[in-house]
């Protein structure tokens, strides 16, 4: 008997990021809102007729949005801040109004703060509610995808951010907190279940992944209160079923809750939830069905149908066959469209992928237990796939403690820093990237595609070099940086100069609103057998006679965000990259360098979710991992890290274990929340927060900038404060760019003039 299938959301910026270029053209004004809206619509149909011809039985309907889910229903909630709702724009403008800030005719506001989704590469924005916020159904847009779907032949099931989650993810700006907002929101929630049901639906989810996280007793109380009232309300529908899906792990501190409260599909990830099991082996009520969520929905490899199908064997020891529905572990936004778009990669290593449409495939074979499948499967894991490399397992098992180790001290070290770099109190700098343009990008594609020589490509990027180096002069940036105009993505780039990883064409996956990346495929050892960026670096040092810095990607973010192997550790992954990077750091060093910046914008993303796992799982050999990089460097060799679009308040004591000499953190989006944190943990090293947004194309004033840094140092001492944006400046025009940065240069020393 085959067992019925389901997915939780499918990619949606288009097979071809149609949606990111119609967006950016839409921002632009060169497309009207209709026209936006028919490729949004295109790219709805497309994934829901994949779905379809792959035989999925639950299809999710509203997992599409222009920027982001949790944006999507506070617009729907009614929960829109004063200042985007008094705008005179469209709805839809309003909402990228929120998204990523305005500065026109009509206004001038700044986004929303962005958060990283949980333990993804994927950002969400943070919905922000005051005392005053009245929610309630404003919206209709699960309703319309429910009729659009409808339309064209499938029944699909609504798929909503649930209530729970919602509220605890908000950011609460007045006395009110969310449980005052619950009942509101039931009521808004069962309102439009009601409309559902109206228009057809048999089912409708709801999204639960903060479910995953350590929940509190006052936490549980609430999830409860809302779902008892929730299901009551709802259960007056007799023909409407209710799903609640979790992701992202676990949901150990609720399982008794959510399996009394009498849903009729409950979804359980067997990926990541380490005690799935063993808490369904506690027990699951009799006619529930499980939305066993087996195939990893946020990695690329193959499934090992023998391994899933053993899972899937255990489940049905406490589950009827009937009841289980084999789904993925997530929402398959987190993993490209399709393998049948690379052209360039071999077969060989392409049989080993499985990318969203390929998941789809995945399921159905498993719901089916076709023989041929399982045989071709089972084959295909038999098969060796690489060779270990033995230099890199000889340095592997010759390290010591000594090696994570950088003597003397931090504090010993500013000593000699100072004497040697001599800079003024606010010293300036960017983070690293300038602006991308189109003459840049034309000179890397053409570059790539044979079409001019390497002479000529070099030749561009040392002329725009010389350029970027005689502006950040001309606008007094204390330390410069070469602008890398010879890089596309950060992560991309360094993975394409080391051994051991494979690259895609067109798997593109999303990062936040119509920012996509297309991250690097670890596939065996990895090693550096040449220089990356000497080159440029010292040509930049030649131009200039302020300190240059060395750019580089920590082993931490290259491993976070790309797709990791499944078949070795993610410590071991993460030390032979950081050994690479050494080898990169010290020959920076050794011509003549003087301060280095290894980025780790995203040490926060695979922080486990629940606190008691945070060291033993990851920050025990994340931290190390970045400190093997950096530990055989001189005292007067200046090392910078960055860190962008997360929460660092809960572990800035470990961030400060970096033992990194200077930090820039992306601190403006969320209005400097992370100056209290670093105060109280007596943050010792050099920091740099973010004092504008680099997201949002508005340009700060002088004064906004001056603003920021007071708040800073009422927080941080002057004396370890830089002034910088708050991220790399590649997405950002040139104009805009140029008058954010004189600004904040006349802030620094504005506030200098103060001391």
């Amino acid at each position: 008997m085959s067992i019925k299938t389901s997915v939780i959301g499918f990619p949606r910026i288009g097979k071809n990021r149609e949606l990111k270029f119609a967006s950016e053209k839409f921002f632009k004004g060169e497309i009207s809102e209709a026209e936006l809206q028919k490729v949004a619509a295109e790219i709805r149909q497309y994934g829901w007729q994949k779905q379809k011809a792959a035989g999925i039985d639950f299809i999710p309907s509203n997992d599409f949005s222009f920027y982001d889910n949790v944006l999507d229903t506070a617009f729907l909630l009614n929960v829109i801040p004063e200042r985007y709702s008094s705008l005179e724009l469209s709805t839809l403008e309003k909402y990228f109004a929120a998204a990523h800030g305005y500065q026109g005719a009509k206004g001038d506001v700044k986004a929303l703060p962005m958060k990283k989704w949980f333990n993804t590469n994927y950002h969400y924005i943070v919905p922000e509610i005051d005392d005053a916020t009245e929610i309630k159904l404003v919206g209709k847009k699960p309703v319309e995808e429910f009729n659009e779907a409808k339309s064209a032949g499938i029944e699909s099931v609504p798929t909503l951010i649930g209530a729970y989650t919602f509220l605890r993810l908000a950011r609460y700006n007045g006395n009110k907190k969310a449980k005052d907002f619950a009942a509101a929101a039931v009521n808004a929630y069962a309102e439009l279940a009601e409309k559902l049901a109206t228009a057809g639906a048999k089912w409708i989810s709801f999204a639960e992944p903060a479910l995953v996280f350590d929940v509190t007793a006052e936490e549980r109380e609430l999830f409860k209160t809302i779902y008892a009232e929730l299901l009551r309300k709802i259960g007056e529908k007799k023909n409407l079923k209710i799903a609640l899906q979790t992701y992202f792990g676990d949901i150990r501190d609720v399982y008794q809750d959510v399996t009394a409260l009498g849903f009729d599909a409950i979804g359980l990830d067997f990926v990541e939830g380490l005690k799935s099991l063993e808490l369904l082996k506690t027990g699951f009520p009799k006619d529930t069905l499980l939305l066993a969520g087996v195939v990893n929905g946020k990695n690329i490899w193959r499934a090992d149908y023998a391994q899933k199908n053993a899972i899937l064997d255990e489940i049905k020891k406490v589950v009827a066959a009937e009841n289980v529905v084999v789904g993925t572990s997530c929402s398959l936004l987190h993993v490209p469209y399709t393998v049948a778009a690379e052209q360039k990669l071999s077969a060989d290593i392409l049989k080993h992928f499985a990318f969203a449409e390929e998941k789809l495939v995945e399921l159905a074979e498993l719901a089916s237990a076709d023989a041929a499948a399982l045989e071709k499967n089972r084959a295909l894991f038999a098969s060796a796939r690489i060779n270990e490399n033995s230099n890199v397992q000889k340095q592997l098992a010759a390290l010591t403690a000594a090696d994570f180790e950088r003597k003397p001290s931090r504090l010993e070290r500013r000593e000699v820093q100072k004497a040697e770099f001599k800079l003024p109190a606010f010293p300036t700098t960017t983070i690293g990237s300038f602006p991308q343009t189109a003459e840049v990008r034309a000179n890397r594609a053409a570059f790539r595609k044979g079409e001019i020589s390497k002479e000529q490509y070099v030749e561009f990027n040392k002329k725009k070099i010389a350029e970027c180096i005689k502006l950040q002069e001309e606008i007094g940036l204390d330390v410069i940086v070469h602008g890398e105009f010879e890089r596309n993505d950060m992560v991309e780039y360094f993975g394409s100069k080391i051994d051991g990883f494979v690259f895609t064409q067109n798997a593109w996956v999303q990062s936040y609103g119509t920012r996509c990346v297309k991250p690097p495929v670890v596939w065996g050892d990895v090693s550096r057998s040449a220089p990356i960026t000497v080159e440029w670096s010292v040509f930049a040092q030649s131009c200039t006679k302020k300190p240059v810095k060395g750019m580089l990607t920590g082993p931490v973010t290259i491993l976070n965000w790309s797709f990791p192997r499944e078949d070795v550790s993610l410590k071991t992954q993460a030390q032979e990259i950081g050994l690479a990077i050494r080898d990169e750091v010290l020959d920076l060093e050794k011509n003549g360098i003087r301060i280095i910046q290894i980025d780790e914008a995203a040490l926060r993303e695979k922080l486990p979710l629940r606190k008691s796992d945070w060291h033993k799982e990851y920050l025990d050999w994340a931290i190390p991992a970045f400190r093997l990089v950096h530990a055989k460097v001189k005292p007067e060799t200046q090392i910078h890290t960055h860190m962008c679009y997360s929460e660092f308040n809960d572990i800035v004591r470990d961030i400060d274990n970096m033992d990194a000499d200077v930090i820039t953190f992306e601190a403006s989006r969320s209005d400097l929340k992370l100056l209290d944190a670093l105060n109280d943990a007596k943050f010792e090293t050099q920091v740099g927060p973010g004092v504008y947004d680099i997201h949002s194309p508005r340009v700060p004033s002088e004064q906004e900038i001056v603003d920021a840094l007071h708040k800073i140092i009422a927080k941080v001492p002057q004396a370890n404060v830089w002034v910088n944006p708050d991220c790399g400046l590649k997405t950002r025009g040139e104009t805009e760019t140029t008058a954010s940065l004189k600004n904040l240069v006349a802030a620094a020393k504005k506030l200098r003039e103060e001391k």
